[in-house]
C-alpha cells in the first residue's frame, strides 16, 4: 500500500510541476486582440506559449508581472517595413520594440532578397529581438533577370523570374509584392504582374502593392490592384494608402470607395496606412519613368544632354504647379549620403544655401544635383489631416510604419519608424477618440495575422505564441517628430517575444528571441 501512494504522490507532483509557468502576468485589462471589450484576467506563460488565460491563475512563476493599471495585449504586428540591410546594423530592433512591436513583414513595395532562404539562413543566424516575415519583391527580381531596362520581358526571362517566384513561395515567402512606382517594377505592364503574382497564389500568398499612383491616377492604380487580386484569384493589400498632392485632397470617399466595392464583391482587399501626413522614398521619384533606366550612369549622361535635361525639368516644376505650390519645401532630405550636414534641410532650403536664386528653376538644378551625386531618401510633406483620419476609422485597415530598424541619430528619417503604434493609441484612440482601444489593436494584433496567415500569432490564447505586450493606456505616447526623429516611444513597459522578456519596466533586456515566420508554401 505504501508503495502505491508513494508512486500517487510522484505523479501528483510531477503533474504540478509540469504545470508550473514560466512568466505570469496579474491583475492586467486583457485586450485579446479580438476586438471584444476588454475584461480583467491573468495571463500565464511556459516555453514559448500562453498556457492559460484566467482570473486568478493558481500556479506558481519564475517570474511573476503585476499589471494592475496597464492593458496586456497581443504583440503589434507591422505589416509593412524594409528591414533589408539594418537588420545586422541593430539586431535589438530598439524602435520597433519600444513602440510594441513584435512582429514585422518585410520584402514590400517589391523590394525583397531575391534568395529567400538565404535571407531567412541570415536572420537565424543574427537572432534579431523581433519575429520576421518576408514577401517575395517584384522589382528586385526584375532587376535580377533583366537590369533596370525599359522594356517587356522575353519569354526566357519570364520563366526565368516565374522559378524565383515559386522558389521563394515554397521558401516561405508570405506573398508577392510589387513598387510600380520604383525602377525597375514602372516599366512592367499589367499582364507580367498578373502572370507572376498567380504562382504566389498556387501558396496561398498575398498581392501587396506600393501602387503606380497615389495622386493624380489613383483611381486607375487601385482598379489595376483589385483587377490583379481578382484574376489570381488571391488577397489584395494596398500599401500606405493616401492621398497625396494638394490637388487630390478629400478625394477620400471615392478611393477608399473602390476598397469598399471590392469586398462588397468578395475580394479580399484591404489596406494599411501609416499615421502622418508626410511620406518618406526617395528623391528619385520627382523624375518622369523613363529618364531613371538603366542605372544611375545613364541618369547621369541624361542630365548632361540639355534636351533631356529641359523635358525632365519641364514634368518636375509641371507637376509641383499641379499641386498649386511655388517651392520644393515639402520635400526634405532624410538621408543623402554624398553630404549628411544636408540632412533634415528642404530643397527650397539648400537652393538658398548654395546661393542660388529663390526659384522653381534653380530648385530643379539643385534636385539634379543631388541625382547626380547618387540620390537621396526624403520626407514629402504632401497629405491631408482629414484624409488620413478618415483612412484611419475604416475597419480593414491594418497600421504599418513602412520603417526600418533604426540606428540611433543616424540620419533624419521619418518618425514612423520610431512611433507609429503609440501615435495611433495616443493621438487616434485616446486624445481624438476616432476608434476604440479593442478596434486598433485588433487592426495592429489579429487582423495582420489573419491577412498574413502567421499561424498562431495575433491574439491572447491558449497554444498562441507568448508575444504579448503590457502598457499603460494614459500615458503611451510616441515621441519622435520630423524635426527630432531618434526618440523612443514612451508608455509600453513589457514586450514578451515567443515567452522572453524583451523590454522590462520600460528598458530593454538585449533579448534577440525572434523567428523566422514561414508563409503558407513552405516546405
Amino acid at each position: 500500500m505504501k508503495s502505491l501512494l508513494s508512486i500517487l504522490l510522484f505523479f501528483i507532483l510531477q503533474t504540478n510541476f509540469a504545470q508550473q509557468a514560466d512568466i505570469i502576468i496579474k491583475n492586467g485589462k486583457v485586450i485579446d486582440g479580438t476586438g471584444n471589450s476588454w475584461f480583467y484576467a491573468d495571463v500565464a506563460i511556459k516555453d514559448g506559449k500562453i498556457i492559460s488565460i484566467q482570473k486568478n491563475i493558481q500556479l506558481t512563476a519564475t517570474k511573476i508581472i503585476d499589471a494592475k493599471g496597464l492593458i496586456v495585449a497581443p504583440g503589434f504586428i507591422d505589416v509593412h517595413t524594409h528591414i533589408e540591410d539594418d537588420e545586422v546594423k541593430n539586431p535589438l530592433a530598439t524602435n520597433f520594440i519600444y513602440d510594441g512591436v513584435t512582429t514585422v513583414i518585410t520584402g514590400n513595395c517589391g523590394l525583397s532578397r531575391v534568395d529567400l532562404k538565404k535571407y531567412f539562413h541570415l536572420l537565424d543566424s543574427i537572432k534579431l529581438s523581433i519575429n520576421v516575415a518576408s514577401m517575395i519583391g517584384h522589382n528586385d527580381i526584375r532587376e535580377f533577370v533583366m537590369g533596370k531596362a525599359n522594356r517587356e520581358p522575353t519569354y526566357d526571362e519570364m520563366e526565368q523570374m516565374k522559378t524565383i517566384v515559386h522558389v521563394a513561395m515554397i521558401n516561405g515567402a508570405v506573398g508577392f509584392s510589387t513598387g510600380l512606382i520604383y525602377t525597375p517594377g514602372n516599366y512592367s505592364k499589367t499582364n507580367e504582374i498578373i502572370t507572376l503574382a498567380k504562382i504566389a497564389a498556387l501558396y496561398n500568398g498575398v498581392y501587396a502593392t506600393h501602387m503606380r499612383s497615389e495622386g493624380d491616377s489613383i483611381v486607375d492604380a487601385i482598379n489595376e490592384a483589385i483587377n490583379i487580386g481578382k484574376t489570381c484569384n488571391m488577397p489584395v493589400e494596398i500599401s500606405h494608402f493616401k492621398l497625396a498632392g494638394q490637388n487630390n485632397w478629400g478625394r477620400g470617399k471615392e478611393t477608399l470607395g473602390l476598397v469598399k466595392a471590392a469586398r462588397e464583391q468578395g475580394l479580399d482587399v484591404t489596406i494599411d496606412q501609416y499615421p502622418y501626413t508626410a511620406s518618406s522614398t526617395s528623391i528619385s521619384t520627382l523624375f518622369p519613368d523613363w529618364a531613371l533606366a538603366n542605372g544611375q550612369d545613364s541618369i547621369n549622361a541624361r542630365l548632361k544632354r540639355t534636351k533631356d535635361k529641359n523635358i525632365i525639368a519641364d514634368y518636375i516644376i509641371s507637376r509641383i504647379k499641379k499641386r498649386g505650390l511655388e517651392h520644393f519645401n515639402y520635400v526634405v532630405i532624410a538621408n543623402y549620403p554624398a553630404d549628411a550636414s544636408l540632412n533634415g534641410k528642404s530643397i527650397e532650403q539648400i537652393n538658398l544655401l548654395k546661393g542660388r536664386k529663390h526659384t522653381l528653376t534653380d530648385e530643379v538644378k539643385t534636385i539634379f544635383e543631388i541625382m547626380h551625386n547618387g540620390g537621396a531618401s526624403c520626407v514629402f510633406h504632401g497629405m491631408s489631416e482629414t484624409d488620413v483620419q478618415y483612412f484611419v476609422q475604416y475597419p480593414f485597415n491594418m497600421f504599418a510604419s513602412d520603417g526600418t530598424i533604426r540606428v540611433m541619430n543616424v540620419g533624419v528619417p521619418h518618425p514612423r519608424s520610431y512611433g507609429t503604434n503609440a501615435r495611433v493609441l495616443a493621438k487616434y484612440v485616446r486624445e481624438e477618440k476616432l476608434i476604440s482601444l479593442e478596434e486598433a489593436i485588433r487592426r495592429m494584433t489579429s487582423l495582420p495575422a489573419q491577412k498574413f496567415s502567421l499561424k498562431n500569432r495575433g491574439l491572447l490564447k491558449e497554444g498562441f505564441a507568448a508575444d504579448v505586450i503590457i502598457f499603460n493606456e494614459n500615458t503611451i505616447q510616441d515621441n519622435s517628430t520630423f524635426d527630432k526623429p531618434h526618440q523612443y516611444s514612451t508608455g509600453i513597459e513589457y514586450v514578451i517575444v515567443n515567452g522572453e522578456i524583451t523590454l522590462d519596466k520600460g528598458t530593454h533586456t538585449k533579448a534577440r528571441n525572434g523567428v523566422v515566420l514561414y508563409g503558407m508554401g513552405k516546405e
